[in-house]
């Protein structure tokens, strides 16, 4: 910050931006930047671009991406991915970690002091698993993050200061790697965000992958080996990149295909080429806006991102907000400057109140419940920093211990959801179901984080656990949990309906048999008792069964039936409760 304003800080060279690609080569150093970028081609699978795809991720999930990206993953069923490199086997929180050690030190020889903090900036639809790789990275990097930061609230953070704009803002970012759409509200110093969308399997990156196709097609080369398609994937970015401001270009395929030359490729080509993707983006910003709770009339349009130079992606975004969008600010430096701007708050600057940052968190977390069911405690769309609290209760009599499955997603269903976390609770006192009062406690931080604690009432018997995923969602999970939700809402329904039938069934059935046990023989002549027992078994043979009205008429049934056992063994209760206590002491008591 100089004077107020945001400065990005360039290197050595005067550039400003760092291509995200770091090279591993046998016996030396990593590199980093354009000199990575440079043997690319040549070393395609030691050379890692667009690693923010493959951030807290499995390795299973990623196997597409590192396939058409010519990568070699190192055997491994499930756990983070590693990359084999002629360096050795590295992660991509690895990788990550030596661009932002190169960016730490472009600022300490540019300011000549030490770092004491930073800001780092993700995609608005980054999940548990990737942020906190993204923190990681950091920490490896010897950087202390002072906050997390969602890309499309730093570019609104930058366009909201500078240009004073107040009302409804879309903030459309089309990255390399990934694609983010965030709709805020900003008023008076507050931006409220009040949904994000998006898709991470879709960017720059994918924009030149159909140019490079293309041309392949075109030339009817045969396979080209991973050095050649890299190079190949070079020369269409360089062709895309001019396209935004020539009408035609040449694209060099000296060295890529055996018979060398060069293929023209016109705008329209191209733009023809590109449009399912453009539209892609439209769904995404359709479907946040519905969150939002608005239509496409929004009061201005925020760019972000080297691709969104593209005129069609330009045209398209004006035409579906039915407006200009606004390109005052470099869009591959505008997350930057909002980021510095909000850095400059959080060391103590100017003041806490000149900005305020509402971010919401992007898929709904919650924990499993007996049968199958997930209960949301912290809902999509959430503000956050965010703390929210749900009290539950055992299951079964002199249950001493509670399971607590963290989930994330918007299905009814556990098996539909992403398992982030799992802990017990120990040190429960026996008690009969349903009387122990047990309070579980979601916290997500500023970044995005997620903290669960559990607490039993009575005892205070506490535990808790950082959600820490050993990796995220993949591409597929992330694109289609919110699509899922509404494709398959009557169906969620449904099963849930079906999972609470159960669930009532299961507890009077376990009520009664303990019961049963209890006080059977005492209380009940053996008509009764045999009465109750067919009952029991018709919903015992219904309970696993798919039809929910049945389970629930059975189960009224059987309640309706053992009501008359139930009041004996409360009358019972309160005779052991009573005997050998006199009214007299009882009413002195009361007055007392």
């Amino acid at each position: 910050m100089r004077g107020g304003r945001a400065a990005v800080l360039p290197d050595e060279t005067g550039a400003a931006m760092l291509p995200s690609v770091v090279n591993y080569s046998e016996g030396r150093a990593p590199l980093v930047g354009a000199a990575a970028l440079a043997l690319g081609s040549q070393f395609p699978a030691d050379t890692l671009m667009s690693v923010k795809r493959f951030m807290g991720r499995g390795s299973s999930d990623a196997a597409s991406d590192a396939q058409r990206s010519h990568y070699r993953l190192a055997e491994a069923e499930q756990g983070l991915v590693r990359f084999v490199t002629s360096g050795g086997e590295v992660s991509p929180v690895e990788a990550s970690a030596e661009i932002l050690r190169v960016l730490r030190q472009r600022a300490v020889d540019t300011l000549g002091g030490e770092i004491d903090g930073a800001v780092i900036t993700v995609p608005a639809y980054f999940d548990e698993a990737q942020r906190q790789a993204t923190k990681d990275a950091a920490t490896l990097a010897g950087l202390r993050v002072l906050r997390l930061m969602n890309e499309p609230t730093a570019a609104a953070v930058a366009y909201g200061l500078d240009s004073a704009e107040q009302g409804v803002i879309a903030v459309y970012d089309l990255g390399g790697g990934t694609f983010d759409i965030s709709i805020l509200r900003l008023q008076k110093g507050v931006f409220e965000v009040l949904a994000t969308g998006g898709d991470t399997a879709l960017g720059g990156d994918d924009l030149d992958g159909v140019l490079a196709d293309w041309v392949l097609q075109q030339s009817g080369a045969p396979d080209l080996s991973s050095s050649q398609y890299r190079q190949l994937q070079a020369a269409a970015r360089a062709a895309k990149e001019r396209l935004s401001d020539e009408q035609e270009v040449d694209i060099d395929l000296q060295g890529v295909l055996s018979a060398g030359g060069s293929l023209r490729v016109t705008r329209e080509i191209f733009e023809d080429l590109i449009q399912p993707l453009v539209k892609r983006t439209l769904r995404a910003c359709r479907k946040c806006l519905r969150d939002a709770g608005l239509d496409a009339d929004v009061d201005n349009i925020v760019m972000v991102g080297g691709s969104t130079r593209v005129p069609l992606v330009r045209e398209a975004v004006a035409g579906f907000f039915k407006r200009p969008p606004l390109i005052d600010i470099d869009p591959d430096e505008v997350v930057a400057i909002g980021a510095a701007i909000q850095a400059d708050i959080l060391v103590g600057n100017r003041p806490e109140g000149d900005l305020l940052l509402l971010d919401v968190i992007p898929l709904s977390l919650g924990i499993e419940t007996m049968g199958g069911l997930v209960e949301k405690i912290v809902p999509r769309n959430t503000t956050i920093p965010v703390s929210r609290a749900q009290e539950f209760t055992t299951f079964k009599d002199g249950q001493t211990a509670l399971s607590v499955h963290i989930v994330q997603g918007e299905r009814e269903m556990v098996s539909d959801c992403r398992s982030l976390a799992q802990f017990e609770l120990r040190g429960i006192p026996p008690m009969v179901a349903g009387a122990a009062r047990i309070r579980v406690t979601f916290q997500v931080d500023a970044d995005g984080l997620l903290n669960v604690s559990a607490r039993e009432e009575i005892t205070g018997t506490r535990t808790s656990i950082t959600v820490k995923p050993s990796f995220g969602l993949s591409d597929e999970e992330i694109a289609d949990m919110l699509q899922s939700s509404f494709s398959h809402a009557e169906e969620d329904k449904a099963a849930r309906q079906l999972a609470e039938e159960r669930l009532a069934a299961w507890q009077l059935l376990e009520g009664l048999k303990s019961a049963l046990q209890a006080d059977g023989d005492t209380l009940l002549d053996g008509e009764e008792r045999a009465a109750i027992s067919a009952k029991m078994t018709e919903l015992q043979a219904l309970v696993e069964g798919q039809d929910a009205d049945a389970i629930r008429n059975h189960t009224e049934r059987l309640g309706r039936l053992s009501e008359a056992f139930a009041a004996r063994r409360m009358d019972k209760s309160i005779r052991s409760a009573l005997a050998g206590v006199s009214l007299d002491s009882f009413d002195d008591e009361v007055t007392q």
